[in-house]
């Protein structure tokens, strides 16, 4: 089942309610290369509060969808990492490297607000 994504103002916002399986984050990286092109969004948001578990397949394609949507002009920020996902992850070495990341999605819009103040132009 595809996973929604929803434009508000020059950010897309995607909120992940259940696990997804490895196809349903592939494509959800397809359609975020897209529509960041389509839509001149110049920020995204990628909400996993709903997940108990992130498996090292899940954290490396969120990593990819960063850096592409970063190649295509907006900065990603992962939001709502739960305190008992964030422990797994770091007790199996999983990281998010260089992803930005947010305790929910007020704070991870604020967070995309300055990064966007400080380079108008998008591109990083």
């Amino acid at each position: 089942m595809p996973i929604p994504i929803l434009k508000q103002r020059d950010v897309l916002i995607v909120s992940i309610q259940s696990a997804p399986t490895d196809p349903d984050l592939l494509q959800l990286k397809d359609d975020l290369a897209d529509r960041v092109g389509r839509h001149r969004s110049r920020g995204v948001v990628i909400d996993v509060s709903a997940l108990d578990v992130m498996d090292s397949f899940a954290a490396r394609t969120l990593r990819m969808i960063s850096r592409t949507t970063k190649l295509r002009g907006a900065e990603t920020v992962i939001v709502g990492i739960q305190p008992e996902v964030a422990f797994s992850m770091t007790q199996l070495g999983l990281t998010l490297q260089d992803v930005s990341t947010a305790l929910d999605l007020e704070e991870g819009l604020e967070l995309l607000a300055t990064v966007m103040k400080k380079d108008p132009q998008g591109g990083g």
